[in-house]
């Protein structure tokens, strides 16, 4: 995701890195190509098939037509990539919640800080699991032996940590460091971990119907393509012009809306995922009382 300063609303004319032009300007410059014919074709079509002249009203009640479904579409993107949001949050209070209750039971000792780093790992886990990375350095940094092992040795990662949670906050209540009813409250917390997982990977494994997107495809690409044929009749040179600019329009709400349904990747409007794991340990350090050694993300930059 782009993170930086909203700039005016001038400077967001000519913006380029994080916008989809670049994904889209070799369609608009077709567009721009058959504009450019059809007005050079048009006096020689008014004279010899004028019964065949395509007309304005027939594209606005296309255009119409393609408007509410780029809207549902773009209405249920969104709503995946909200869910995903909302589920990073509760990821970072769930977070925040059980590093409290281990802090406010063990207090800063070597227990508690294997507790806490297992919370770290899990956000980093997760991560990596959505985007099909390697986690392997952050894991070593913060997972002790006995778990590293198994948890590198495993496909899903961020469950076998939870395991490891579990079996600690089990451990640490049977020695009696922990009360029962301390115990159930990791434990509910744990729970939320586990629902957090489950819902991220329901997103990332469930994209939206293939045949839907090749028939928005299909239509928005055909309807942009004959566009200047019907506004030629009327606006003859500014056809090109106008034409790439409503293409523009339709090109990019169909590029926005396949950023936003997986909101787990690397394109400029995904999740930044990288800063959220960031934002979660340096919170949970300062729980500690510790310093947190990777600098903090920098504003204007694009972060992953």
């Amino acid at each position: 995701m782009i993170v930086r300063h909203i700039p005016s609303w001038f400077r967001l004319l000519f913006v380029w890195h994080g916008s989809v032009l670049p994904r889209i300007w070799p369609r608009l410059l077709m567009v721009l190509a058959v504009g450019l014919v059809a007005a050079g074709l048009r006096h020689w079509w008014l004279q010899s098939l004028r019964d065949s002249s395509l007309s304005i009203p027939t594209f606005t009640l296309l255009g119409v037509s393609l408007a509410i479904f780029l809207g549902f579409r773009n209405s249920v993107s969104y709503d995946r990539f909200w869910e995903a949001r909302k589920l990073w949050g509760a990821l970072l209070i769930a977070s925040r919640s059980l590093t409290r209750q281990m802090l406010a039971a063990l207090g800063d000792n070597d227990d508690s800080s294997r507790f806490i780093d297992g919370v770290c790992a899990f956000a980093y886990a997760l991560k990596a699991q959505l985007r099909g990375q390697d986690a392997e350095a952050q894991l070593r940094r913060l997972l002790p032996a006995e778990a590293l092992e198994k948890v590198l040795a495993g496909s899903f990662r961020p469950a076998l940590i939870l395991v490891w949670l579990g079996r600690e906050a089990q451990r640490l209540q049977r020695a009696g460091q922990l009360s029962e009813l301390q115990w159930h409250a990791l434990d509910r917390n744990l729970n939320t971990l586990s629902e957090i997982l489950g819902g991220c990977e329901r997103i990332a494994s469930t994209p939206m119907p293939f045949t839907y997107r090749v028939l928005l495809n299909r239509t928005i690409t055909i309807y942009c393509l004959l566009l200047p044929a019907g506004l030629v009749t009327s606006i003859g040179w500014l056809t090109p012009p106008i034409a790439v600019f409503i293409a523009y329009t339709y090109f990019a709400l169909e590029q926005i809306a396949e950023e936003l349904e997986e909101p787990f990747g690397t394109e400029g409007n995904d999740l930044p995922l990288a800063t959220l794991c960031h934002t979660i340990e340096a919170s949970l350090r300062e729980m500690q009382g510790l310093p947190l050694q990777p600098p903090p993300p920098r504003q204007g930059i694009y972060l992953h």
